[in-house]
């Protein structure tokens, strides 16, 4: 590291120091200032001596990074940074990643960097460590954060949730199951164990002698409940049935989850444990019958080829280019699909899945393979027609249904208007849209059988409980190629953004509050209100989003992709405009795209281009009514459960009047949802379930594209800082008074700053006050609440720099003293010494002749000699 670099503002410049220097290859550099430029009587520019090679730049000072001083460079909460910018952020990150510290805190969140190395992290020891104490007595963990939160439900009685959010690879699903497994194991604590101070930032008046005081008189935890080691085997056993059926390769992540879940741990309200819940939204069904060249498929398709002595049952052949869903791309280098198959069906044994439910499970599976390969041809009318090949009976042989009545629901659909069946025509590009419609259905329903089955077996209500829900949501995508799928992906993570902002707002403004102090709140939440508008106003208020939009073309007649695209750009290109300000600022996040049939839209996280191409297909989430009813009358009773309830769904429902077939029905028109209304419906049911909780942040982030251990991609760190808005984060509270003590935290520990002032009895806010003037501290520096001092961004590093150098001072003076008073103690012995050994040396001479006339017998030469003692 660099030597005591020393960093200072000087009125738009630098006076000469290090600073950071942006680089493109690198992220950023470090220079030192050797030169500045004037312009105009302003620094402008200056030149910097690069420390990798002594090159020189000529850089203008807009563009520089101020750094902190060494001692800042591995702190545990970059809020603490005494300059807070993109680049001190990263160099921070870097270094302690690169020692094995893939935790740090960043104000109200825990970031997390993929460690792609086993760390012994998560063990039952460290669980030990992290379970009763704050934040700050531990290094930055994903368990002091789950601490915190269950003290917290406790303490106040409300449900709390943990928040992760991130790119695919981040680690998001790992830091969800190792929170649920630590708020699992802190139920396990024996009949009068203390339960230390909760785990905030801050000191807490609440004591644990074998009880929880929540500040109401006897008020207890039961901290009996002994939780069962089967639900803790089950929890691990169901995460290996989600990544199954849930995960998939994407171009970023070879086991990317292709879900977002909220999982409940559910508490009593003295912080009992009850059970778990796992809640599961916006499941990426379509990526069942389609996805990039360089993406595949769920990873049970490829299990399941591997599954010996199931192949035959399920009338299956080895090799995915057998496949249409699974002919690209080739397979992964190093993936065992035949050891994950039996991980697989051992997972679904301890879960409690019988055989013949996994039967019925596979085989719809196996059908949706079978399906992907019917073959359908257009005759001379261009109407669809299906080749006579195996797919098709061995389709409905593992379905259960009369191969005539598929064939004819795909091909001559029925339908029933005014008391009159109407048979209809199909083009081929019809029929396949109903087949890639049905297996997408079959798989979202097949996945929420699992579910419900996964959620049976840990045994958690889903609702009158309080809880503690980790929600793990597919992280912001930004790729070369974006399509529906990614607009709503990150539609989802801008109402995330939005949460999070609006909460660190709420934050702020409650501790303002409790402090007396005036602070201008400004709701940071709206800042991506326009973005969301943008892409989900349903028109009720005369604007119509982008999914919106899809919607009403997706039902007018003649409709396509490029007149959806068009109708897009009339209503939202800058070239449109409307009165609305907040519509005329989401006109500005829109801009149509120049080289493709699609648009670009500003997101909190950067420019995504989206191509709308095939937008009007993806958007059907059923097939035709016909289908739905062969499906409901299968001889596989598995089978017509799972389409029972969609009888009628847009369409028809099963009653008893009208003739078809054997049976008699009346039919009901029920209302029906595209795919962009489901996940509009999936993520108000999640923002509603989190709102009703106080939210804890953690910030996955992927530390390069190479997965090596211990190393940083520096570009590709501040590429997800911005996206996850960690320094935005840090923003808004820097806007304000982020640090922050209490009064006798701060009298404690700069007192030394106003000797003799504060000593004695004396009230807290006027020693601290006596001890800021003592520092001569500007007012707009700081200011002093009912109960802590708070001080602007820099202000306590600075203070902390002054504060090391005084006790160093101080010290070594003390050192001195002490070695000057040791030294003397030393000096005094010796010459005690010195004398002592003289005198014995004297008196031994004059001993000797006394002892040798002793010894000669004469009693006057014996007198004689002790008169020689006595007196001479």
């Amino acid at each position: 590291m660099l030597s005591e670099p020393e960093v200072a503002p000087l009125h738009g410049g630098f006076k000469e120091g290090w600073v950071w220097v942006p680089d493109e290859k690198e992220g950023y550099l470090a220079g030192w200032v050797a030169k500045e430029g004037i312009n105009n009587e302003r620094v402008v520019e200056g030149e910097i001596i690069m420390a990798a090679g002594a090159k020189v730049k000529t850089m203008p000072f807009h563009a520089l990074s101020q750094m902190n001083s060494t001692e800042l460079d591995r702190v545990e909460n970059i809020g603490e940074l005494e300059f807070l910018n993109e680049a001190s952020v990263a160099h921070s990150l870097k270094l302690r990643y690169a020692s094995g510290e893939m935790y740090t805190y960043s104000g109200l969140c825990l970031i997390s960097i993929n460690p792609y190395v086993d760390l012994p992290l998560y063990t039952d020891d460290i669980i030990q460590e992290y379970r009763g104490k704050r934040c700050d007595q531990n290094p930055p963990h994903i368990f002091a954060v789950a601490e915190l939160a269950w003290v917290n439900l406790v303490e106040t009685g409300e449900s709390q949730s943990i928040v992760l959010t991130g790119e695919s690879g981040a680690g998001k699903t790992e830091n969800t199951m190792q929170a649920v497994q630590y708020l699992v194991s802190i139920t396990t604590r024996p009949v009068n164990t203390a339960v230390p101070a909760t785990g905030g930032f801050e000191p807490s008046n609440v004591q644990h002698q074998g009880t929880f005081l929540t500040g109401k008189e006897n008020s207890t935890i039961n901290t009996t409940s002994i939780l069962p080691l089967k639900l803790k085997e089950q929890l691990l056993q169901a995460n290996i049935i989600l990544e199954a059926f849930g995960n998939a390769r994407t171009a970023r992540n070879e086991n990317s989850s292709r879900f977002s879940k909220l999982v409940r741990v559910a508490f009593t309200k003295n912080g009992s444990f009850v059970g778990v819940y796992v809640d599961w939204y916006m499941l990426e069904k379509s990526r069942v019958v389609a996805r990039s060249e360089i993406e595949q498929n769920f990873h049970v398709f490829y299990m399941l080829l591997e599954g010996e002595g199931w192949r035959d049952t399920l009338l299956l052949q080895a090799g995915t280019q057998e496949y249409e869903y699974l002919k690209k791309p080739q397979e992964i280098d190093g993936v065992d699909h035949r050891q994950k198959w039996h991980l697989l069906k051992n997972a679904l044994d301890i879960v409690g899945f019988t055989f013949d439910e996994q039967l019925d499970l596979f085989r719809v599976m196996a059908a949706i393979l079978h399906i992907g390969n019917i073959d359908i041809f257009s005759d001379r009318a261009a109407q669809a027609q299906i080749k006579s090949n195996v797919a098709l009976e061995n389709t409905c042989k593992l379905l259960g249904i009369s191969p005539q009545s598929f064939s004819q629901s795909i091909l001559r659909p029925r339908v029933f208007t005014s008391q009159v069946w109407i048979t209809l025509t199909r083009t081929r590009q019809q029929a396949i849209e109903d087949l890639n419609a049905l297996c997408k259905t079959m798989y979202e329903k097949v996945f929420g059988f699992l579910m419900e089955r996964i959620n049976r077996a840990l045994d958690g209500p889903k609702f009158n409980s309080s809880f503690i829900g980790v929600l793990d949501i597919t992280g912001f995508e930004m790729d070369r190629i974006n399509g529906f799928e990614q607009l709503c992906i990150n539609y989802t993570n801008e109402r995330i953004q939005q949460f999070f902002n609006h909460h660190t707002f709420v934050v702020e403004r409650e501790e303002y509050m409790r402090e007396s102090v005036e602070w201008p709140f400004v709701d940071f939440g709206i800042d991506l209100q326009p973005t969301i508008e943008l892409i989900g106003a349903t028109g009720n208020n005369g604007h119509t989003g982008i999914l919106t939009c899809l919607d009403e073309e997706f039902v007018r007649l003649g409709a396509t992709d490029t007149t959806f695209t068009s109708k897009l750009h009339a209503m939202w290109a800058l070239t449109a405009p409307k009165e609305e300000k907040l519509v005329h600022i989401s006109q500005s996040k829109y801009t149509p795209a120049q080289f493709s049939k699609g648009f670009i839209i500003q997101h909190y996280a950067g420019r995504v281009e989206y191509q709308t191409d095939g937008w009007l297909v993806k958007n059907k989430d059923l097939p035709n009514d016909d289908i739905i009813r062969v499906m409901v009358k299968s001889n596989n009773q598995f089978v017509s459960d799972l389409f029972l309830g969609l009888v009628g769904v847009g369409g028809l429902e099963v009653q008893n009047t009208v003739a078809f077939g054997n049976m008699k029905e009346q039919f009901v028109k029920r209302p029906f949802k595209t795919a962009a209304q489901r996940h509009k419906a999936d993520l108000a049911e999640l923002t509603a379930a989190l709102q009703v909780t106080r939210p804890h942040f953690v910030r996955c982030i992927v530390p390069n594209r190479y997965k090596k251990p211990y190393d940083i991609d520096v570009p590709l760190l501040l590429e997800q800082l911005r996206c996850n808005s960690v320094v935005e984060g840090l923003r808004i509270s820097c806007l304000g008074f982020p640090d922050r003590l209490h009064f006798n935290q701060f009298r404690r520990r700069y007192e030394l700053f106003a000797p003799g002032s504060t000593r004695g009895y004396m009230d807290e806010h006027d020693a601290c006050l006596r001890i800021v003037n003592g520092l001569g501290l500007n007012k707009s520096e700081y200011c002093i609440g009912t109960s802590k001092i708070l001080f602007k961004a820099g202000v306590l590093a600075k203070l902390n720099k002054q504060r090391n150098s005084s006790l160093s001072d101080m010290f070594s003076r003390f050192q001195a003293a002490a070695r000057r008073f040791i030294a003397r103690r030393q000096f005094v012995a010796s010459t005690y010494d010195l004398l002592a050994s003289y005198m014995a040396g004297r008196q031994h001479f004059k001993y000797i002749p006394l002892a040798r006339v002793a010894q000669s017998g004469s009693p006057r030469k014996c007198a004689s000699a002790r008169f020689d003692l006595v007196f001479m």
